[in-house]
């Protein structure tokens, strides 16, 4: 069992979505709820940049700036901390805002909703093109939560939350296909997810303090244990990309770790890979 030590105050609400990028400077997060990118300065401190109702992920565009899910779509800014144009929003229901995305080696990015109140398949998730045109790829998610692909780019894991599984698709020309059950978490719930160098898949189980790993195959390798219940998140990052960041939150908690909301960090063996940029 790996413990994670704590990096940041509890700075987040609802902390999400942790990426790690050169092109600003190094680890940033969302703090959803709050609408706010946290970028983790050298120094320890957290920059905290507003833009907009919500914040559900960041990634880095192919040319420059930052891609962001806003309430209910998406959002593009050409500098890493300038303020991020809306993109038209991709339903009208306020009842259900963006959640996790994530991107391809093509630079295709999959986004995922989801309603403020978990209703049954009440969320989507989008395949958005470089071009920006939009397809459903689910149409009957729930809570749509970490996606990532392969170091070969031949496969695409997805967290659905409830369904308690990490999922996996096959790439084939673009597009996800013959979805199937990768790992079964049993009672636990499988939030953001990251995928390394050796194409071993980390996954943050939310209400669990934990962060496990497991192997192409569905095995069990390592485990994460972080000292607080809401774990949400993870990224591999760094210089040597062998920092495992953890987000964590303390939303609608009636009694929170005190380092609630705090960023989080573990040494491990296998390094990550450099961030999967959207090409729009």
């Amino acid at each position: 069992m790996l413990r994670a030590e704590q990096v940041t105050d509890a700075v987040a609400y609802h902390g999400e979505g942790p990426c790690w990028s050169p092109t600003w400077g190094g680890l940033r997060f969302v703090d959803l709820l709050a609408g706010d990118l946290l970028t983790l300065r050298d120094d320890g401190t957290v920059d905290r940049l507003h833009v907009g109702e919500i914040a559900a992920f960041v990634r880095p565009r192919t040319r420059g700036g930052y891609v962001v899910g806003l309430a209910r779509g998406i959002g593009l800014a050409d500098a890493p901390d300038a303020l991020p144009t809306p993109l038209p929003e991709l339903w009208s229901d306020p009842g259900v805002r963006m959640n996790e995305g994530g991107c391809d080696a093509a630079g295709v990015l999959y986004a995922g909703s989801m309603p403020y109140d978990a209703a049954p398949g009440g969320a989507t998730l989008y395949r958005i093109a470089p071009d920006g045109d939009v397809e459903v790829v689910l149409d009957d998610v729930t809570i749509s939560n970490g996606v990532d692909v392969s170091p070969d780019g031949t496969l695409a894991y997805y967290d659905d939350t409830p369904t308690g599984r990490t999922d996996v698709f096959d790439v084939v020309d673009g597009r996800l296909t013959h979805r199937r059950t990768f790992v079964d978490h049993g009672d636990a719930s499988p939030d953001g997810l990251t995928v390394d160098a050796a194409g071993n898949v980390w996954v943050a189980l939310n209400g669990d303090g934990l962060v496990r790993c497991f192997s192409p195959r569905g095995d069990v390798l390592a485990e994460v244990e972080v000292p607080v219940r809401l774990t949400t998140a993870c990224t591999l990052g760094g210089p040597d990309l062998r920092d495992l960041y953890v987000t964590t939150s303390r939303e609608n908690l009636d009694d929170p770790e005190p380092a609630a909301g705090a960023l989080f960090r573990v040494r491990v063996d296998v390094p990550g890979r450099p961030v999967l940029p959207y090409a729009g």
